[in-house]
């Protein structure tokens, strides 16, 4: 609902002490003043990449991200924690002359604050195949998700017409959603070179999650959305050096129910890694996260937006036998700073996948010493 009611009073009741010609302007101003609330109040239209979220997740790579696997299948289970919020002056002004009608100004100037704790786990099964291709190695991910998003908003705005009293307004909303995110396919291929080990992957959403246009919190995109890049990883088993990186973009389709379509993405995820035993390794990790196009879609007044933000953190890694599989046990995380149009916050990971062990070296068996008795 646009919250235009104590507006609309705050006019009945000073009407008498305006001009008859200003009723029209009084009328201009109250719409101008619920579209601007309106605009604030809804996260899609309020923060570059729809709804403030945007397809890639910053840090969803990490250490060892280029290093070829065993041939198999494999599964990776993620929880992913994130505590995010953004604030600040949305002061926006309008010059309004309308036709042939005397001149009045409409000046809007609002406030927004939003913060959002969303809360999800990943399933990702995995098939390396054994036989290259290219002269590498391809693996086919799925990534399924459910995941809880809590997000709370409060909005503020201020008209002001002509030379009359200001007047205001103000709305706050809360909506806790849960359900089931879009699915993620991925296909990558790595190669290896001694130390030095390359992969391209390309990736996109199926926007199958729970999404609706008149949600606060989503936990779907609503719309779809492919992404490719490339990475590198530095890994010297000997000296337990291990550094990665891996950068791509990614490519919005248009969100039908909304007619918004956010811009082309940049993403770079990084880590680095000292091996403190065979099994485990402490290190660094980071992100960084930059539109390099605006949305198309959004109020002219709204637009254009270009987002960014970077994300700095540490990490903890353990590499541990699970019968016959390799176990991983990985927990990361970042905070957030250097953000433009986008909430920011802290965010954690905890990882854990089981994989295929790597063959052990067989070694030639012992001779067999034979026992002459003795006469």
């Amino acid at each position: 609902m646009i919250p235009t009611f104590s507006a609309s009073r705050f006019f009945a009741a000073n009407a008498h002490a305006r001009s008859p010609g200003s009723h029209l302007w009084l009328r201009l101003g109250t719409a101008l003043f619920a579209v601007f609330v309106a605009a604030t109040c809804a996260t899609n239209q309020a923060l570059a990449d729809e709804d403030g979220v945007s397809f890639w997740i910053p840090g969803f790579f990490g250490s060892l991200a280029a290093v070829p696997q065993q041939p198999g299948w494999s599964l990776a289970t993620i929880y992913y924690h994130t505590d995010v919020s953004a604030s600040g002056n949305a002061a926006i002004a309008r010059q309004i002359t309308i036709g042939q009608l005397p001149p009045a100004t409409v000046s809007v100037s609002g406030s927004a604050n939003v913060h959002a704790v969303f809360d999800a786990g990943f399933v990702i099964p995995t098939y390396v195949f054994a036989t290259p291709f290219l002269g590498g190695q391809v693996s086919a991910a799925l990534l399924v998700g459910y995941g809880n998003n809590n997000t709370s908003l409060n909005a503020t705005a201020t008209a002001t017409i002509d030379h009359f009293t200001p007047f205001s307004a103000s709305i706050a909303r809360q909506q806790d959603t849960m359900g089931f995110a879009d699915l993620i396919p991925f296909l990558v291929e790595r190669w290896n070179a001694g130390v030095n080990n390359y992969m391209v992957y390309i990736t996109g959403d199926i926007p199958v999650g729970l999404y609706s246009s008149s949600n606060l919190a989503n936990i779907g995109l609503g719309h779809g959305a492919i992404d490719g890049g490339v990475g590198y990883t530095y890994f010297d088993e000997k000296a337990g050096h291990e550094f990665s990186a891996v950068a791509g973009l990614t490519g919005n389709f248009e969100n039908h129910s909304t007619n918004y379509t956010s811009g082309i993405d940049f993403h770079l995820d990084w880590a680095a890694a000292q091996f403190l035993s065979k099994q485990v390794f402490v290190g660094p990790v980071g992100y960084v996260y930059d539109q390099i196009t605006p949305d198309s879609g959004c109020r002219p007044f709204l637009c254009p937006f270009e987002s960014r933000v970077i994300g700095v953190g540490a990490q903890l890694g353990y590499l541990f036998p699970v019968g016959n599989m390799q176990g991983y046990l990985n927990l990361k995380g970042y905070g957030e700073f250097d953000n433009n149009d986008r909430p920011d916050g802290w965010n954690i990971w905890v990882t854990f996948a089981l994989s295929p062990a790597a063959p052990t070296a067989q070694s030639s068996p012992p001779p067999i010493i034979t026992k002459t008795p003795r006469s």
